[in-house]
């Protein structure tokens, strides 16, 4: 009776291995053992590496090369391994360079080593080393027979745009399915190529529900919202990709009060939101002003358990922020253990936005503190909440502490808070010393607030001045002869006004209308206003 073979307990642990600790404390032990010279006992803990975690960090992708490069034989199976590992990190040219060195060692490639090596030339879009992989394919005689390397082959074509090679490949298969069509349409997607994407969407004789998601995508990434609407209601089966992308084309389109209905309808069909949903939505109800919205998803994540970090905090300190309930926002904000950049950035801008200045710059502290380290972003937040509070001191330290500290450029945003900040305290000439730093074609906002400035302190020369400097740079833009028009007329100087007026109709520049929008009981409101006059646009029903 022939003997059962049982694994060494080693294995089991590593099979059963939960953290990378574990991983390194077994690769200790096999390496004192000697298991480690063993092909299949390898194999195991190279697996186990790459699969630990759900994403291959470049940590984690270098301890598993490390591994296999002081192996002695390695096998079919443990290069598999390894080239897959590298295809789906960061480094997927290491597969190509793996796969090299697997047939210098007379290993023959198998179907899956295939499949690897072409995804990696197809993620690297590296034709010519996909098209040495296919002859290597036609001569094993593997390519014509597994419907697996010929999906492959097709969109590695197809992603390198190569499509008529794709498509005779396509049309060359013996046995051909659905995913072999949605190989040739991904890529048609991926560069923006929908007219052709539909073409062929249309020719298939079957879509499943990745075809449809497709080309919802296609369409939303080419900005088609209402064509993107029009395939997601023909779906026969939807699931949270395919909402998510009909979400995030109108949120890209700025049809906020869509995008709220189109959420209450995917509750409706039971459809379970993700955090990428969710952090879309809180983002319209921001925009919107829709607090009740907005609350209605705070209670959703916390009844269904989901953990508040990262985007989805900063979405929701971010809504209570531009709703104006800053306390709640500080509640999320402290409440959030695992906070990012954006996180700190968001209440910063939120108690900005405010008039919460010290409190923003308290926060600021509170971010250097435990090391975070502020980004471009948040130097415009905090210098902002120093322009709105008033705090001249501390924005004239800040700005200096981004420049000589952080080395971060100023850019025409943080220009504008010193501008506005100078400008309040009647630091005109300072204010002008500013703008002048910067490049004309970037200095529209710039002067125009130092315009306002000027008005709010009297300074009619440097107004009239600064208002030519202002058309100089945007003859176009209608706000520099608003504000001129403003100066005049608090002049009593009324010729001038018209003389002005006269200049805006003869250069065919006219007042843009100003836009609201508003939430009162579940509804969203709009309203235009021009010339003085208001009308109400409409409604849109936006209640959960």
């Amino acid at each position: 009776m022939a003997a059962c073979f049982s694994p060494p307990p080693i294995l089991t642990f590593i099979e059963a291995a939960t953290s990378a600790t574990q991983l390194h404390q077994a690769h200790a032990h096999m390496i004192k053992t000697g298991l480690i010279h063993d092909p299949f006992a390898a194999s195991r803990l190279i697996t186990a590496t790459t699969t630990t975690t759900t994403h291959l960090t470049a940590t984690a992708i270098s301890y598993t090369h490390s591994i296999f490069t002081h192996l002695q034989d390695p096998n079919l199976y443990t290069y598999n391994t390894i080239i897959r590992a590298h295809t789906n990190s960061t480094t997927p040219q290491n597969a190509l360079l793996i796969f090299l060195q697997m047939l210098c060692n007379d290993i023959s490639p198998d179907k899956y080593t295939f499949t690897f090596v072409l995804k990696a030339c197809s993620i690297l879009r590296a034709i010519k080393e996909g098209e040495l992989v296919h002859a290597h394919v036609i001569k094993s005689g593997d390519g014509f027979d597994d419907v697996f390397i010929s999906n492959t082959l097709i969109h590695m074509y197809a992603n390198c745009g190569h499509f008529d090679t794709a498509r005779k490949l396509l049309d060359d298969m013996s046995q051909r399915d659905v995913i072999s069509w949605n190989a040739i349409l991904s890529a048609y997607v991926d560069v923006g190529l929908v007219e052709l994407a539909r073409g062929l969407f249309d020719e298939m004789p079957e879509r499943n529900l990745e075809s449809w998601n497709f080309m919802i995508s296609g369409y939303v990434g080419g900005g088609l919202v209402e064509e993107a609407r029009r395939v997601f209601d023909e779906m026969p089966v939807r699931n949270v990709v395919s909402w998510n992308a009909m979400i995030t084309g109108y949120a890209h389109a700025g049809g906020f009060d869509e995008l709220l209905v189109l959420f209450e309808e995917m509750q409706k069909g039971n459809v379970k939101p993700d955090s990428y949903t969710l952090v879309n939505v809180l983002s319209a109800c921001a925009r919107v002003g829709a607090l009740s919205q907005g609350e209605w998803v705070h209670v959703y994540i916390e009844r269904n358990g989901i953990d508040i970090s990262g985007f989805l905090a900063t979405a929701l300190v971010d809504m209570y922020s531009r709703c104006g309930c800053v306390e709640k926002a500080l509640r999320v904000f402290h409440s959030t253990a695992d906070k990012d950049i954006s996180t700190w950035n968001s209440i910063i801008a939120g108690l900005s936005m405010h008039g919460f200045g010290e409190q923003a710059l308290q926060i600021f502290s509170e971010l250097l503190v435990e090391g975070f380290k502020p980004n471009e972003v948040t130097f415009v937040s905090v210098l902002s909440a120093c322009s709105r509070a008033g705090l001249l001191s501390e924005g004239r330290e800040i700005f200096y502490f981004m420049v000589r500290v952080h080395g971060i450029q100023p850019t025409i945003e943080h220009y504008g808070c010193m501008v506005d900040l100078l400008g309040r305290f009647g630091l005109l000439e300072e204010a002008e010393e500013i703008a002048n730093q910067i490049p004309v074609k970037e200095t529209y906002v710039v002067w125009g607030s130092l315009l306002g400035a000027c008005r709010s302190h009297g300074d009619v020369k440097m107004a009239e001045r600064v208002a030519r400097k202002l058309l100089e740079v945007d003859p176009q833009n209608s706000a520099g002869y608003v504000q001129l028009s403003n100066i005049k007329a608090s002049m009593g100087r009324w010729n001038d006004v018209l003389d002005v007026r006269r200049k805006m109709r003869a250069q065919g520049v006219t007042k843009d209308p100003g836009c609201s929008m508003i939430e009162v009981d579940g509804v969203v409101h709009e309203f235009l206003a021009a010339e003085g006059i208001i009308s109400y646009e409409g409604e849109g029903k936006a209640s959960f």
